[in-house]
This record gives C-alpha cells, structure tokens and sequence, in this order.
C-alpha cells in the first residue's frame, strides 16, 4: 500500500465532493457534513448528488439524480475531479425491505463510488462507517460494514479516512423502539457529564459530520500521511470541534 500511496501532495484549492445519502440515519449525517462544509471560509466548490433539490450556499452545485446507481456517472462527469470524496450513503434492512436490498446500498453501491472516485484521481475519500464492526460478527449489518470498510481499504486511494461512529444521538424521523430508549439514555447521561458519560459510546451527528470535514481538511492540506487513518469515537469527538477553515 505504501508505494502505491506515495503521489503528489493535494493542491490546498480544495474541489469538496459529497455523496448524500438515503435514509436518516445517515441522511441525517450528509447534511450535517454539507452544513460543515457551506461554513469553511476558503469557500471550496461543493458537489453534492442529491436526489431531490435542497437549499444551499452559493458556493455548492446540486446533481440531481433520482437513480443513485446513476451517481457513478454523475462523479465521472465532474471535471476536473474533485480532491475529497465523503460518503455517508446508507440504509436500513427495515426500509429497503431485505438485508440483500440492504448490501445492494450500503456495501455494492459505496463500493462502486469508491472505485469511481479512485479512477477518477480523487485524493482522498471518507466514509461513514459504524462502531464495532468485523467480518467476523454474527451480526449481518456488522459484517457487511467490515467488509465494505476492507474492500475500500483495498482500493489505496491515497488518503482514506474511515469514520466509526456510535450511536448517533439527534432528531430522527424514523427511530425504532431499543435505539430510541437509548438515545434517550445518552441524552440524559450528556446532560449530566457529556464527556464522561456519552462521548465514549454515544456522538451527535452534528460533531460526526464536523470531525469528517476537519479529517478532511487534515489530508487534503497535507497535515497527514498518506495511507488509511481509522476514526474512532474519541477521535470523532476530538475533531468535531467547531470548525471555520
């Protein structure tokens, strides 16, 4: 990996490219990614395949696609090709109706814009991932993620940044009964010690969207080496300061 990792350091013009995503609770994370984003000062240009119009800054162009097995097409048409490519595409089984409808999203998909975005020349590439994954959990979700998370690793795209986040604590449409319970529970905890208590298990989706931007940052400008740079919780609470750029 190391020698196919060794290229030119990323211009400091940076191009931001975004892959909105399908249901909440990752929906929720690519907006809060888009918002980091739209507040950076150096204003980069911002693309983001959507698919349906949304309001944004001035600064960022839509690509409206309501068939997101199209968005491979769309990330070659950008020219000339973004810098950084963040990814917070994903669904549940519940809501694409079978785990197998489920991997066609989260793990065929991911993976097809991955290997778009390395043929492409994008430098550095981040993705939403989740906590405690493994190839070898008897957990479906869990594995798929692994493997997913293996398979882009593969890639050697100069910079990746995997990003594993926890329960996401926020407002979401669709919550089912345990993960509402806990999110209730981390709340409370955060009112009480929000470092002691909820960081270590627990991350509003604002601080993940702003750790993935600032991680970003971090590559594109070339404050890290080149190779693949895992997020954990701590690291997520950590980076998801409050950024400007």
């Amino acid at each position: 990996m190391a020698a196919a990792q060794r290229r030119e350091v990323l211009r400091t013009d940076i191009c931001q490219y975004i892959v909105k995503n399908l249901t909440w609770k990752l929906e929720e994370i690519g907006s809060q990614i888009l918002m980091a984003l739209q507040k950076l000062t150096q204003k980069p240009t911002i693309y983001a395949l959507v698919r349906r119009d949304i309001p944004v800054s001035s600064n960022t162009q839509l690509k409206i696609q309501t068939d997101p097995t199209q968005w491979s097409n769309d990330l070659k048409e950008i020219q000339p090709a973004p810098d950084v490519f963040l990814s917070a595409l994903g669904t549940t089984r519940a809501q694409a109706g079978s785990l197998a409808a489920q991997r066609a999203i989260d793990y065929d998909l991911n993976l097809s814009l991955a290997r778009t975005a390395k043929e492409s020349g994008i430098k550095t590439y981040v993705l939403i991932s989740a906590a405690h994954v493994s190839t070898k959990s008897m957990f479906p979700y869990s594995r798929m993620k692994a493997e997913l998370e293996d398979a882009v690793m593969a890639l050697e795209i100069p910079y990746t940044v995997i990003v594993r986040p926890g329960l996401l604590v926020g407002t979401r449409k669709h919550t089912r009964f345990a993960e509402a319970i806990l999110q209730t529970i981390a709340k409370s905890l955060g009112m009480i010690s929000k470092t002691w208590l909820m960081d270590c298990w627990a991350q509003d989706v604002d601080v993940i969207g702003r750790a993935a931007v600032a991680a970003a940052l971090g590559c594109s400008e070339g404050k890290r080496k080149e190779g693949v740079w895992i997020l954990e919780q701590s690291d997520i609470v950590r980076l998801g300061k409050d950024i400007s750029g």
